[in-house]
């Protein structure tokens, strides 16, 4: 079915971190353009929301972020939350996904079809490996909610491409660009839309040896990880000075389309 109203919530992972474009709203582009694009080509003008702002967790995503998408009256609704408190040291799953359920409820309501996300499988991450557990009962919670409000599931667990790094930004925590392009696909496909995109080519990976390993993990501590953990210490997100990239509806004209129709905000 065409989609003629499209929201994103979320934090990075739908704000599009790591998929850097200069000539768009917070300097991204991300999965979630990639798929408006392509609702635009099917003939039909599609108004196209994205609320999402990088580092917030569950709560704040959902006092910022849902009452603005129940205002703009979506056919169409994505959401991925708990990504950043289930990283946190601690975290009550139950609670955590009981406030979650309840949102997706509001959602589900306007008739809106309505996606989430499973988290990703950390197996293959010496880094968050640790928390494979807590990944795996987040994910069946969520699993549970899904199918409570008649949610479609992206199981990101199942995606085992992503646990090749050329999939990833390099600061081993967001998606780059054929990571994006992959989920973009993956969202289309569970939606049933038919669209043309094909995965990126990924970089070749050089032969290193395990000095030059031991380097560039040591560079991937000092300007990813630590800052990372300081914001953790300190009280603050990367996103605190960011707004919303589409903070309402931005018009996306099908190809040859006129471009003077009226609008519900800028096109891009």
């Amino acid at each position: 079915m065409p989609y003629h109203r499209y929201v994103a919530l979320g934090d990075s992972f739908t704000e599009g971190y790591g998929d850097p474009d200069p000539t768009r709203p917070n300097g991204l582009r991300g999965w979630a353009d990639r798929v408006a694009e392509v609702l635009a080509s099917h003939g039909d003008t599609v108004g196209y929301a994205n609320l999402a702002i990088r580092g917030r967790k569950l709560d704040a995503i959902l006092a910022e972020q849902l009452e603005p998408a129940l205002s703009l009256e979506p056919d169409l609704v994505t959401i991925y939350a708990g990504a950043n408190d289930i990283l946190r040291p601690k975290v009550d799953l139950d609670a955590l996904i009981a406030r979650y359920d309840d949102a997706l409820a509001r959602l589900a309501a306007t008739g809106a079809r309505l996606l989430v996300w499973t988290a990703f499988d950390p197996g293959g991450s010496a880094t968050y490996k640790m928390l494979r557990g807590r990944f795996a009962l987040y994910n069946e919670l969520v699993r549970e909610s899904a199918d409570r409000h008649g949610a479609d599931v992206v199981d990101f667990w199942r995606l085992r491409e992503y646990r090749d790094w050329r999939l990833w930004d390099d600061d081993r925590m967001h998606m780059g660009p054929a990571g994006h392009q992959r989920m973009a696909i993956e969202v289309l496909e569970t939606l049933g839309v038919d669209h043309d995109l094909q995965p990126l080519p990924l970089r070749e990976l050089p032969a290193v040896s395990r000095r030059e390993a031991l380097r560039e993990h040591a560079t991937w501590v000092r300007t990813s990880a630590a800052p990372w953990v300081h914001r953790r210490i300190t009280g603050r997100s990367s996103g605190d000075t960011i707004s919303p990239r589409h903070p309402s509806l931005t018009r996306l004209v099908p190809p040859g389309a006129p471009t003077d129709l009226p609008t519900d905000g800028p096109s891009i």
